[in-house]
């Protein structure tokens, strides 16, 4: 974070200051968590559902805080802003006036920041789906070409994004982000915080689905994205839904894909025996050979879009095939790959979950197998495909159907065998029944214990699980139970 005075924090955010504070002393860094206090910074004292921030005021303090944001006054240095009437928005990270408050000023003290950081490029990455990859791809590419600043993991709305931006200083060049959706002007609203040098869209989708209505109005949103570019807009050739955004863009637009007229696109894709993809490069600068470290042919998209945003901020085409060949996952359970002492391979992709992303990762599931099956895995009889699956969550009156739609799709890829965790999830166990007359290789458990226990047992040397859900189902359990505790592969 640039280094401002405590008066001037006050300013930018519409508060004032208490308890002392002392307009001089000089704030250096933002903090949510009073365990993450650092001499120098300001404490943003959030109320939680088990415990009020204001309640560690002091204690931050003690450890280097120069004040606490807060929307009262506190017997310590204190930035007061007013509490904000209005309504709660789920996932923006806000609930309640006084939460709202809080998140305001950090979005207003984000803004003042890259205010006083002209030479930073703000590149903004959104979609349905493949957003934390791509965001951790282009940081990966941006990185050796100047200080670049990206979050690790999913930090994508009112309240993640501020602090992101806040992250940044006089040094960077790159400011990386992922901005998320559940209704209209939500990506707007984060634009107004961080306006985007580069606006990328990945796709339109089913997620969130239950908050939109309607996959035209998910469009809307995330053109939003497009709306606020302020020098080019880099677009998905492949998905009719965001080609179309071409017609909102005030800027000029760069399309990426499969398709023959996509300005950035992929020649010759092919997997190897890790269902790691592999393609030709090709812009109107050159082309170059590409070999991903990532699981799956879906991450030929999240690499295209990547290279073109790199593209656009001047990386020469040669660097960044080099660079994406040498990216590695970066945040947690998105496509984490791991092969357990018993020899079971886990792929862990727990971390959240819609349509599109399960079917990409029953894909990739199928396509590790079948390499496997090919190349003769040593110390393997034959890999069998395991598919631990939750519930998608937020999908509205679709939910019934796409969890059955999902259940048909496992069984038309010959996944061997399918672990349907939890009551919200039934409907994959009974759609995959029903489609493909089954008998034991769907299997319906009740949690993530059961579920860890069944695999635990009948898993082999060679196989590979896949673990999915969204976030609300907590299925990371089950990776690391088979990835910690493997007894009982036989």
């Amino acid at each position: 974070m640039i280094k401002l005075p405590l008066a001037e924090v006050a300013r930018v955010v519409g508060g004032t200051l208490a308890g002392s504070a002392d307009p001089g002393a000089i704030v250096s860094a933002v903090v949510v968590d009073s365990r993450a206090v650092v001499p120098g910074a300001l404490f943003a004292a959030f109320p939680g559902e088990r415990a009020d921030g204001a309640d560690f005021a002091a204690e931050a303090v003690v450890a280097g805080a120069v004040a606490v944001l807060a929307t009262r006054p506190l017997p310590v240095p204190t930035v007061v802003v007013s509490p904000e009437p209005g309504v709660d928005e789920p996932g923006s990270g806000t609930a309640g006036p006084q939460a709202r408050a809080l998140t305001s000023a950090l979005g207003r003290l984000a803004h003042a920041t890259l205010d006083r950081l002209p030479q930073a490029k703000v590149v903004a990455v959104t979609g349905s789906s493949g957003k934390t990859t791509t965001k951790d791809l282009l940081a990966s590419v941006l990185e050796p070409s100047g200080p670049t600043v990206a979050p690790v993991g999913s930090h994508n709305n009112d309240l993640g994004l501020p602090l992101t931006v806040l992250g940044a200083d006089e040094r960077t060049s790159y400011l990386v982000l992922e901005m998320g959706a559940r209704g209209i002007g939500h990506i707007c609203r984060l634009c107004a915080v961080a306006p985007p040098s580069i606006g990328i869209v990945l796709n339109v989708g089913t997620a969130h689905l239950g908050e939109f209505g309607a996959k035209e109005i998910v469009a809307q949103a995330k053109g939003e994205l497009v709306e606020a570019a302020r020098d080019c807009a880099v677009l998905n050739a492949d998905d009719p839904l965001v080609r179309a955004m071409r017609a909102r863009a005030q800027v000029p637009v760069v399309t990426f894909g499969e398709s023959p007229g996509a300005d950035v696109r992929a020649e010759g894709v092919r997997l190897n025996a890790a269902a790691r993809a592999s393609f030709r490069l090709v812009a109107a600068s050159g082309f170059a050979e590409v070999a991903l470290q990532l699981v799956g042919a879906h991450q030929v998209g999240n690499a295209l879009a990547a290279a073109a945003a790199a593209l656009r901020l001047g990386v020469g085409i040669d660097d960044i095939a080099t660079r994406l060949g040498e990216a590695r996952p970066r945040s947690r359970w998105r496509m984490e790959v791991d092969t357990n002492a018993a020899g079971v391979t886990v792929v862990n992709d727990a971390y959240n979950a819609n349509p599109e992303s399960m079917r990409a990762a029953l894909k990739a599931l199928a396509e590790m197998t079948r390499a496997r099956r090919g190349a003769g895995t040593p110390g393997a009889p034959g890999a069998r495909s395991w598919a631990v699956l939750g519930e998608m969550a937020e999908l509205g009156e679709a939910a019934d159907a796409e969890h059955d739609a999902l259940g048909r799709f496992a069984v038309r890829l010959n996944i061997d065998t399918l672990v349907v965790v939890g009551r919200p999830a039934a409907r994959i166990h009974s759609g995959a029944c029903l489609e493909g007359s089954w008998s034991g290789e769907s299997v319906q458990v009740a949690g993530a214990q059961e579920a860890s226990e069944l695999v635990r047992a009948q898993s082999r040397p060679g196989d590979v699980v896949l673990v999915k859900a969204s976030r609300v189902a907590g299925l990371e359990r089950v990776a690391a139970a088979l990835l910690d505790d493997p007894v009982g592969a036989t």
